[in-house]
């Protein structure tokens, strides 16, 4: 179990508490103690340290604004130009540490979204693995704890797709393994939107988990159960051996449609 809490100035004290809490409830339990990205610094700088030592990382002086102006259209928004990636002009202060990308194509056999290729310096361009508030990336911090941990598999949401190929590239620059990935449909409302706080969507009721369980079941595209379930963990002794990844659809995301 791992709270990525790295992101410091969006961390809302006790939401990591509520989190496994809910996660129990759920019958969702874990191996080990709970790891916290934020007191990992040091890894995280050393990982860097190891690209910089390679030649693979620059200081950028560029903001948002100046990206926005500069850089042109991408899946994900404007594309860094490469302004700073031979040195950054006279007078101009750093604003954060790039990595620089070659002319790779990143190639992925996604288990549920089948095989994903990015090129990765026409589509996203260099980016950024420390902020220019002094904060490691999310696209580092994950490669570097999916590895200290002994990750193999890797299951998310498609909303996380596209960052797949960059971590790859990582893990290879970092000779780290690479796990598998199997990304499943991001549940989205009538209007397109995706299910979150911002939305005021509803959250999951930890007094009763059992029908978004079963909803969820439904929804990944699995058979019903063979016997109705009256409890958690009679859900899960059911769940786990008639679970089969092969019925997960592969669409990107899927609207919920609840009775």
């Amino acid at each position: 179990m791992r709270i990525e809490d790295i992101d410091c100035n969006r961390s809302v004290p006790g939401a990591a508490d509520q989190i496994l809490r809910t996660l129990d409830r759920f019958g969702l339990h874990w191996d080990g103690s709970v790891v916290y990205q934020s007191p990992r610094t040091k890894a995280y700088a050393e990982a860097l340290d190891r690209l910089r030592s390679q030649g693979l990382i620059f200081p950028c002086a560029c903001s948002r604004r100046d990206i926005a102006t500069h850089g042109r259209p991408g899946p994900e928004g404007p594309i860094y130009p490469g302004t700073c990636r031979d040195g950054m002009a006279k007078q101009r202060q750093q604003y954060s540490e790039r990595l620089r990308v070659g002319n790779v194509s990143i190639n992925i056999e996604d288990r549920i979204q089948g095989r994903i290729a990015q090129e990765l310096a026409v589509e996203v361009g260099d980016f950024v693995v420390r902020r220019a508030d002094g904060m490691y990336a999310y696209q580092l911090a994950v490669v570097v704890d999916d590895a200290a941990s002994g990750i193999n598999s890797i299951v998310r949401g498609a909303d996380l797709l596209r960052s797949t190929p960059r971590q790859v590239y990582l893990q290879r620059l970092l000779n780290l393994p690479l796990p598998r990935y199997a990304h499943v449909p991001l549940v989205i409302d009538r209007d397109g939107r995706k299910l979150s706080k911002t939305l005021a969507s509803a959250p999951v009721d930890t007094a009763n988990p059992l029908p978004a369980l079963l909803h969820a079941w439904h929804f990944l595209g699995q058979s019903p159960l063979p016997e109705a379930s009256d409890s958690v963990d009679g859900f899960w002794q059911q769940a786990l051996p008639n679970w089969c990844i092969a019925k997960v659809p592969s669409a990107r995301s899927l609207a919920l449609e609840l009775a």
